[in-house]
């Protein structure tokens, strides 16, 4: 791909791209990697005077905030899913249960595919739409899958997703309703990875959303940050948990946060962020807690797959956030994700994926541990539904009794 013929405000206010190592700028475009020391790009911005008033006579999605992202001023106009503006709820129930005295949990599985990854996507896409791609793609462990292939097939352009074999089969068939182009690879997470971006080098005019395109797909993430502190009435909450992955969220919205602050929107303060990993693929709680910066790759064995990347992108940044905020990294048993999964639904009618359930579970560890301050306002993501990993779960729930259909039975069976 080329950005040669992009036309002006392709992008909105980002004016270039960053290098997050050596801070050297290139121009806007298809390229993830520096030139001169090869460290990750990142999305750098002019941004103009915003009220919250400008904000809030926006869209009821994440481009309310457009003029935050690398996007056209004329967005709207562009066909793709909306997604974001999803629901923050008080999660009294759940504080309860975890002791924490004010809990809210941003739930993300209302997004048009039922996760937080319609967010990002919707990023990549009109990257991709700006710079002429003519395939929209990607690897993934499921979720982003979901949304590249419903996000493509609204815009008209033709999908290719390439997912590892042994993905969970409720995300395969919401993938495969959407593209013809499923691609189940031999391999895990990080095979399937390696593969996309060999293509991604081959291919011309492929646009793999968390390869060449992952600068401005990254800054989706953004949005959760943006949305968290609006619903809250425009003030940060004391402590997050966010389940760590490539660790691409986490960082992203720990930026949108500092870029409220830096642009008068919420009070400056201090805050804490914390990541949750489950223990079968646990390398940046790994090295958080052996107090060390460098990322040792491990291979995943969790039931948590959206979370299963053993060689992990941004893992440095997030133990750099981590520590700068004072919060941590840590991580759970697929036995407690189970578990917290069920909790989840039973005290907040909110079924989330495997990841949530780490998210949970990890939140649970937090404050039994004395890491996390539950007299402070704590905000826990959901990322996913858990319609997507009924595997997980499904031994664990079930019918109460089974019985015949009349009262002596009912009596009998002492369900109350």
């Amino acid at each position: 791909m080329s950005s040669a013929t992009v036309r002006d405000g392709a992008f909105g206010n980002a004016t270039a791209l960053s290098c997050r190592e050596c801070g050297n700028e290139i121009e806007l475009g298809p390229f993830y990697a520096c030139p001169e020391c090869f460290g990750p790009l990142e999305v750098a911005y002019d941004f103009p005077a915003i009220t919250r008033e400008e904000i809030a006579a926006g869209p009821a999605n994440i481009w309310r905030y457009k003029a935050l992202l690398p996007v056209p001023a004329d967005i709207e106009q562009s066909p793709n899913t909306e997604p974001g503006f999803t629901r923050l709820v008080e999660a009294k129930n759940l504080g309860v249960e975890l002791g924490i005295a004010k809990l809210w949990v941003k739930d993300d599985s209302t997004n048009p595919t039922n996760s937080f990854k319609d967010r990002v996507v919707a990023c990549a896409l009109s990257a991709a739409v700006e710079l002429g791609s003519k395939v929209f793609a990607c690897p993934s462990t499921g979720n982003l899958a979901n949304a590249v292939a419903a996000a493509g097939a609204r815009a008209g352009i033709p999908t290719a997703v390439f997912i590892p074999s042994n993905l969970e089969q409720p995300k395969q068939v919401n993938s495969a309703i959407f593209t013809d182009r499923l691609i189940a690879v031999e391999g895990n997470y990080d095979d399937v990875n390696k593969l996309a971006q060999e293509i991604a080098a081959e291919e011309e005019g492929w646009a793999f959303v968390n390869v060449n395109v992952r600068p401005f797909y990254a800054e989706g993430s953004k949005t959760l940050g943006y949305e968290i502190a609006e619903q809250l009435g425009w003030h940060l909450p004391d402590q997050i948990v966010i389940p760590v992955a490539s660790g691409s969220q986490l960082t992203k919205v720990h930026k949108s946060f500092q870029e409220l602050i830096k642009l008068g929107l919420v009070e400056a303060k201090d805050y804490k962020i914390f990541g949750a990993q489950a223990t079968g693929c646990n390398p940046v709680a790994t090295a958080y807690k052996a107090g060390v910066d460098a990322i040792r790759p491990v291979k995943p064995d969790t039931i948590a797959k959206s979370l299963a990347i053993g060689n992990p992108a941004d893992g440095i940044y997030v133990l750099d956030i981590a520590r700068s905020t004072g919060g941590g990294v840590e991580e759970v048993s697929d036995d407690e994700i189970r578990a917290s999964i069920v909790t989840l639904a039973r005290t907040e009618g909110i079924f989330t994926e495997t990841a949530g359930g780490t998210t949970v579970a990890v939140t649970r560890k937090l404050v039994e541990t004395g890491q996390l301050d539950p007299s402070l306002e704590t905000v826990i993501i959901n990322t996913g539904h858990g319609l997507k990993t009924l595997d997980a779960i499904a031994d664990q729930v079930g019918p109460a009794a089974t019985i015949a259909p009349n009262y002596d039975a009912f009596e009998a069976a002492n369900v109350i």
